[in-house]
């Protein structure tokens, strides 16, 4: 039996020392940027549905557009189980990631029998379709009007959601550390290896006997339970759910924010995601015309210059310091 406990796919996910940076960043920006709190809620959020949709991209090599369908089951679940009473926000977050998770490994066996463009054709038609029927169902989507009256619980039962935002902010980040750890401990598991196995060679995971479907079908439910559950927490933290959040667009904005911070990383969903938003949301503020092409510019310079996104890019600066710096 071969021993994979040393090998260099597995190690490069291990635990290093510059990891806690960006807890650290977190931690500065809470006491450093009172009055950004509820945006970078949102940052969070968005960092934790890009890290779901690196699963299956960077990690499974599942080329999809359909990703925020579960992102959006989320939000609506989360939002729909206000409306019946139930208000406890951890449990609705769960809630929502449960039945998002439910939808991939429904979908999932049948999905992902399709590869490349067949696949994003796929995805991207079930992304429209379900769109359009929730748009139709106004009963209990509320249609183009979203649902209103969306509130919850205090959080553990004693922390109150603040206009400010701290609470929320916590809150997410909390969320987002647990869901890294698990997602750390995934990609440097047998299973993860064999994720990775299938992204570079398919042919010869499946001549070694390998089960590629069954692994496909599982990292597929798993990135869709954390989507979901980003789009349960995104409902909480804006106690408003529509329409938007099952659009091509929250699929789009995932996809770049990955390339922007790098593929395959883990990191680079969430340092993408933070770049992202920032650029986004400080562009508006100059001027609302112009944060596409900002994006666009940024984009861009990251593709032509760096291999590996903004990530690979700080690698390479540091090993090339490394280098200078090491004696001849």
């Amino acid at each position: 039996m071969i021993d994979i406990r040393g090998s260099e796919a597995l190690d490069r996910y291990r635990f290093r020392w510059p990891e806690i940076v960006p807890a650290a960043l977190a931690g500065a920006a809470y006491i450093l940027f009172p009055d950004y709190l509820v945006f970078g809620a949102s940052v969070m959020v968005m960092a934790m549905f890009a890290l779901s949709l690196d699963l299956v991209i960077g990690f499974a090599g599942i080329l999809t557009l359909g990703h925020g369908i579960f992102f959006g089951l989320g939000a609506y679940a989360s939002g729909l189980a206000t409306q019946v009473g139930l208000q406890e926000p951890i449990s609705v977050a769960l809630l929502g990631a449960c039945i998002a998770a439910a939808a991939a490994f429904l979908t999932g066996p049948f999905v992902l029998r399709l590869r490349g463009l067949r696949l994003i054709m796929v995805t991207l038609a079930i992304s429209s379709i379900t769109l359009e029927a929730a748009n139709k169902a106004s009963w209990l989507t509320g249609g183009h009007n979203g649902l209103q009256n969306v509130s919850f619980a205090p959080i553990l039962g004693r922390f109150e959601w603040s206009m400010d935002g701290s609470s929320s902010y916590l809150y997410v980040t909390f969320w987002l550390a647990l869901v890294l750890i698990a997602a750390r401990c995934l990609v440097c598991s047998p299973f993860g290896l064999a994720l990775q196995g299938i992204r570079e060679n398919e042919i010869r995971m499946r001549v070694i006997g390998a089960p590629v479907h069954v692994q496909l079908v599982v990292v597929y439910g798993l990135s869709a339970f954390i989507a979901g559950l980003a789009g349960a927490l995104w409902a909480e933290t804006n106690a408003f759910v529509s329409l938007n959040v099952l659009s091509l667009d929250v699929s789009i904005y995932a996809l770049a924010m990955l390339i922007l911070g790098g593929i395959g990383r883990l990191y680079g969903a969430i340092l993408g995601a933070a770049v992202y938003m920032c650029v986004q949301y400080f562009t508006q503020e100059l001027n609302p015309s112009y944060w596409m092409f900002a994006i666009g510019l940024l984009l861009i310079l990251v593709v032509r210059f760096g291999r590996g996104g903004l990530l690979g890019l700080l690698a390479s600066a540091l090993r090339r310091s490394s280098d200078r710096g090491a004696p001849t």
